[in-house]
């Protein structure tokens, strides 16, 4: 009876589904591909790993819609950009400006890659260092040969 159920439910599930709201658009397509260009070098706030022009949350829509206004109001892209780092900070940009706060954030994966490798390193050069020779006698070696031969 489960199983029918399931059946059933799977079979009515495409009768429930519907297309989602369509998504605002500037009146001219010219303006929208430049809000787009815009918007790809920005970072939505609320994804952090997505661009703005990509992301589905609600405040990307609606910064989105922000940055079609100012463009319909004449705005340069330098001066929407200019206006949304006053707001939200360097974080808004996928490419932040370097600055004494943001050194870390640049050199930061080189400095631990280098701290890594030479860690690497020293702990090689430790372990050929730490490792004796062994010899074996000749009793010692005919014994191992002999074991190795057993099994052909």
């Amino acid at each position: 009876m489960m199983k029918w159920m399931a059946i059933l439910m799977l079979g009515l599930l495409p009768l429930f589904a519907h297309a989602g709201e369509a998504k605002d658009m500037a009146a001219d397509p010219v303006l929208e591909k430049r809000m787009i260009g815009l918007a790809e070098k920005l970072r939505c706030l609320v994804c952090q790993n997505e661009s703005l022009a990509s992301s589905h949350a609600e405040l990307a829509e609606d910064l989105r819609r922000e940055v079609r206004e100012q463009m319909a109001q004449g705005k340069d892209d330098q001066q929407i950009i200019d206006y949304l780092v006053s707001r939200y900070g360097d974080f808004v940009l996928y490419d932040p400006p370097m600055k004494s706060y943001t050194v870390l954030l640049w050199f930061g994966p080189f400095a631990l890659l280098l701290i890594g490798v030479g860690v690497l390193m020293f702990q090689l050069r430790k372990r050929k260092q730490t490792v004796p020779e062994v010899h074996l006698s000749e009793e010692a070696q005919k014994r191992a040969a002999a074991l190795l031969n057993e099994d052909k």
